[in-house]
């Protein structure tokens, strides 16, 4: 693979990481915002309290998406900026 081609699979995945991100932080919010009105409908529809339909579902859905934008965006993108950091100061010297 050539310089380019690492940089470009670098930002892409630097770019995603921060679009999850984003995303993230507003399901956050659209969950806390809107939760006394859409506890009442799920609990309804698929006739659970709240309490089991609140924390292992919330709990789990964050740790995925931070599992995701941690070990496969952040920490391959982090891996190629250093390898084309150390082939840049190679190709200088």
């Amino acid at each position: 693979m050539t310089l380019d081609s690492l940089r470009l699979l670098r930002n892409i995945l630097l770019r995603t990481m921060v679009i999850s991100v984003v995303c993230s932080y507003t399901a956050i919010f659209i969950t806390f915002a809107f939760w006394d009105t859409w506890a009442g409908l799920t609990s309804q529809w698929l006739h659970l309290s709240s309490d089991a339909l609140s924390r292992p579902m919330m709990l789990y859905f964050f740790v995925a998406v931070k599992f995701y934008n941690i070990f496969v965006l952040l920490a391959p993108a982090l891996a190629l900026h250093w390898t084309i950091k150390r082939e840049t100061a190679r190709k200088a010297s």
